[in-house]
């Protein structure tokens, strides 16, 4: 173990309060995505990583898959994905990752992955030909195109490789900050909070609606978040999604504290008054939980922005 997995472990891991609890309400479309699932052998990060979201997003037609293999080339201190030297790049991945998305009649796919540093282009060509396979792939589905979230790394915000990522025109470009300035560095080693803030703001200028999430419970205050969500959002991001750190295993983080649920309601609040176009908040919250809603509220607050803009247009027209 790593010398900073060692002092996590002396930490037990803690007890969840009474609400940080799940209960399933599995309707029809769940049940239906299941038994599919099972019977071709699809892999998803909604089923792997065992989130309590599923029986949700999974009704509404909603699936998240993880590309880039299992091991990252960062180490993130309260991140599951184990920290190592990647298998060589699989460059059918993309076409399967399409084939499930047809398979499983998605409405939404978010689409996550590991860092990819030991590549020469950090990955960007698989994020991006993922998303380029599911469009294509579900150009003729009767219910109309699989809509694709993409969350990435930062790819070092490389103007070659965010410009390749973000050409393929995903519906949401999604990059997690997670935690705030004074304890960033620590968490997440691999990245720098500024260098996160440039590749949503400079997803925001390549017109991609844009996204991400803060973990809370890693030892920030309050005042902190609420700074943290400023800082986002005058970067150019439209959609935040607020959670609860769980701690995988005694090797991560401690949990330093448990946000109470009126915290949550709050933030949601304050993140609103802000100006971001949706937020989700909540305990149990995932970044990708209701992802396809979320979306939806940032293409009505454009299209809502953009009749007033052009009534002001006309209006200074006619005077």
């Amino acid at each position: 173990m790593l010398r900073l997995e060692v002092r996590n472990s002396q930490t037990p891991i803690e007890r969840k309060p009474e609400w940080i609890k799940t209960r399933a309400k599995m309707g029809p479309e769940y049940n239906q995505l299941q038994k599919l699932v099972k019977s071709e052998g699809l892999h998803t990060v909604c089923q792997e990583a065992g989130c309590p979201n599923i029986f949700e997003c999974w009704e509404d037609r909603e699936a998240t898959f993880l590309i880039g293999g299992d091991q990252c080339t960062r180490r993130c201190d309260f991140c599951q994905i184990d920290t190592g030297r990647p298998q060589a790049l699989d460059r059918d991945e993309p076409r399967r990752v399409g084939e499930s998305v047809v398979t499983m009649d998605l409405n939404y796919a978010t689409i996550t992955g590991v860092a990819r540093d030991d590549l020469e282009d950090g990955g960007a060509w698989l994020y991006a030909e993922t998303v380029r396979q599911i469009h294509a792939q579900t150009a003729g589905r009767e219910a109309g195109r699989t809509k694709v979230e993409l969350l990435i790394p930062d790819f070092n915000a490389e103007p070659d490789q965010l410009a390749e990522v973000f050409s393929a025109r995903p519906e949401v470009l999604a990059h997690n900050v997670e935690t705030v300035p004074r304890i960033f560095k620590r968490i997440r080693p691999g990245f720098r909070y500024e260098r996160s803030l440039k590749v949503i703001t400079e997803a925001r200028a390549a017109g991609l609606v844009t996204k991400s999430n803060l973990i809370l419970g890693m030892g920030e205050t309050r005042e902190e978040v609420g700074e943290a969500l400023r800082h986002l959002h005058d970067a150019g991001c439209e959609l935040i999604t607020i959670t609860q750190y769980l701690r995988p295993s005694v090797r991560h983080h401690p949990v330093e504290r448990w946000v109470k649920p009126g915290e949550f309601v709050e933030l949601k609040e304050e993140a609103e008054e802000i100006g971001f176009s949706g937020v989700m908040s909540g305990p149990l919250v995932r970044s990708s939980y209701r992802a396809g809603r979320l979306f939806q509220q940032a293409m009505d607050q454009r299209r809502s922005a953009a009749g007033q803009q052009g009534g002001q247009t006309a209006a200074a027209q006619a005077g």
